[in-house]
């Protein structure tokens, strides 16, 4: 599933492509790219003509676009990416994509915005804007480390409160937003934190340098467009990022620990894979295996 650095990405192309244009139509092919939208596809389809796009915006791996509506009136159209969702800016006689489940047109013509999603999983549905113009079901969302909402300090109080694995922590969309598998790895890698170490178990100080590493992968991942492993992981354009390259433990199993040598581990955690370097990133001594 994308991550911040790569819903990112797709933020800035919508910011560059279609804020501040005009919908003209819309168009949804079936009902299960609006299947969150609980009035349905035609509302969807209906509510969208005259809108204008006044802004981009993103919290942690969420996506939304801000419409002002004739009087003054906002909503969010939220952009839901799932694991295959592609938002792509095309002219309108480019080639219908195979799994193109809804576009919009714009008063001002060419390009298009159409969302493809190979799998399905993602979709759009309008929502209600609170009073700091994020959509009201992610309200719950914390701000992520790239936004100026976030609070370095909040979040290393948290962290450091809860008696649990600090990778699930990082996890937890709750405590801060945007951090997925791959970026978890890689702070943790940096931090040399083993992600099974308790929360509580840190030092405040430890929190705060793998909360900095991660902030710190994460926009280095954003220079170089993302990190894509999949093809269906593209910006606007269609063009895929390059960060998969500098990953230095996620997906490295085997490889060299690029800081000591040491061979990188896999082992499994919450039913997915984590890598790390057993030597930097000690496993914690309750979870050794007794022998």
């Amino acid at each position: 599933m994308p991550e911040l650095p790569e819903v990112e990405v797709v933020r800035r192309g919508l910011a560059d492509h279609v804020v501040g244009r005009t919908v003209a139509a819309a168009e949804v092919t079936g009902t299960r790219v609006a299947r969150r939208h609980v009035p349905g596809p035609e509302d969807l389809v209906a509510r969208l003509p005259g809108a204008v796009v006044e802004s981009a915006r993103r919290r942690g791996k969420y996506l939304w676009l801000v419409l002002r509506h004739d009087g003054g009136s906002r909503e969010a159209l939220v952009l839901h990416l799932g694991m295959s969702g592609q938002l792509l800016v095309e002219a309108a006689d480019a080639p219908d994509e195979r799994h193109l489940h809804a576009r919009l047109h714009f008063r001002d013509g060419d390009p298009q915005l159409r969302f493809v999603d190979q799998r399905t999983f993602g979709g759009l549905h309008l929502d209600e804007l609170t009073d700091d113009l994020v959509p009201q079901t992610i309200g719950h969302i914390a701000p992520d480390p790239l936004e100026p909402a976030y609070d370095r300090a909040a979040t290393v109080r948290r962290i450091k409160a809860r008696d649990s694995a600090v990778k699930r922590i990082l996890l937890d969309q709750t405590v801060v937003s945007g951090i997925g598998n791959i970026y978890a790895d890689e702070a943790l890698w940096r931090a040399r934190i083993h992600g099974e170490r308790l929360g509580s178990a840190l030092t405040r100080p430890a929190i705060g340098r793998l909360l900095d590493a991660a902030t710190e992968v994460m926009t280095e991942a954003l220079g170089q467009g993302g990190t894509s492993f999949d093809a269906l992981y593209v910006n606007v354009n269609g063009a895929s990022g390059y960060f998969d390259r500098s990953l230095a433990a996620y997906g490295q199993e085997g490889k060299p620990c690029p800081r000591c040598g040491t061979p990188i581990r896999r082992s499994t955690f919450m039913n997915r894979s984590s890598f790390f370097c057993p030597r930097c990133q000690p496993v914690p001594r309750s979870r050794r295996p007794s022998g």
